[in-house]
């Protein structure tokens, strides 16, 4: 299928006008606000903002207008959706909107709210069908994207049977499950495990200030100042995870990894990278 919109997973804590960016002193190619400039083409581009995974809406309300004001983005509005939403005017605001911005919080918040919803149905066809729309999403937001999403996990030292729950997602990303923080809150071992229980999917592992542009359903490019992480089990060889024991640590051979940063492209149909464009030097890898 020629998928026409596009999707943005950020990692978290992207730059904005509450957030400490620890990249931003020591990475020579930083890009302040770069992120969350791919909201929108234009500044006049109709910004719907989902603040559903939030207990404090009213505070992502607060730091998003004052960040999207110093971007000069002046056409956007909030959505705290609390129910399945079949509120004909959050659907019309959607129906109307060039891209729609989930913040985080909690996923399962989201999905528990929307995963059958209309709106989340329009979002599907215009994701599909509609030139240059976007959905877009940030930590929680983020994760809430996939078929199938982590709801909860420990970070331990092993992978143990039994330390991971997966649920469903808004079903945008077919081939992938997502986590966020992922460097920062050493992550590495949770996804590693969704995606040895589910081998035919992508682990993306998402740094803070980082994110990927998804176009065409397959082509993601990486942007921020971080990295992404992704994780492959399609050519694992040997693992015990189907047959450990609850508390038993889970073992994988020939798991591979690939790091992305900034302009790193992964083509998933190909299942590697395209090429890496720095500066003006351009290599195939």
């Amino acid at each position: 299928m020629n998928i026409k919109g596009k999707l943005l997973i950020i990692g978290g804590k992207e730059d904005r006008s509450d957030n400490h960016i620890e990249m931003k002193e020591c990475n020579s190619k930083f890009s302040p606000y770069e992120i969350l400039r791919l909201l929108a083409a234009s500044n006049n581009d109709r910004i719907e903002i989902i603040t559903t995974a939030s207990s404090e809406p009213e505070d992502l309300k607060k730091t998003y207008t004052e960040t999207f004001s110093k971007l000069g983005f002046n056409n956007f509005g909030f959505m705290h959706v609390c129910d399945g939403s079949e509120n004909t005017e959050y659907i019309e605001r959607v129906r109307q909107a060039k891209t729609v911005f989930f913040t985080g919080g909690d996923q399962n918040r989201i999905c528990e709210t929307l995963v059958k919803s209309p709106i989340v149905q329009l979002l599907k066809d215009k994701y599909n069908n509609e030139e240059g729309f976007m959905v877009a999403g940030t930590s929680a937001g983020a994760m809430c994207m996939p078929e199938v999403i982590i709801s909860e996990a420990e970070n331990g030292e092993a992978i143990l049977d039994n330390d991971i729950d997966l649920g469903n997602g808004l079903g945008l990303l077919n081939y992938a499950l997502v986590d966020t923080h992922f460097v920062h809150r050493g992550r590495f071992g949770r996804l590693s495990h969704a995606v040895l229980l589910n081998r035919d999917l992508y682990g993306l592992g998402l740094g803070e200030d980082t994110a990927l542009l998804i176009e065409k359903g397959h082509l993601a490019t990486c942007k921020g100042s971080g990295m992404v992480v992704v994780i492959s089990a399609k050519e694992v060889t040997q693992t015990n995870v189907s047959k450990a024991s609850e508390g038993s640590p889970v073992y994988a051979e020939n798991l591979k990894v690939h790091l992305l940063t900034d302009n790193c492209r992964f083509n998933f149909e190909e299942g590697k990278m395209d090429t890496v464009s720095q500066s003006n030097d351009t290599k195939s890898i």
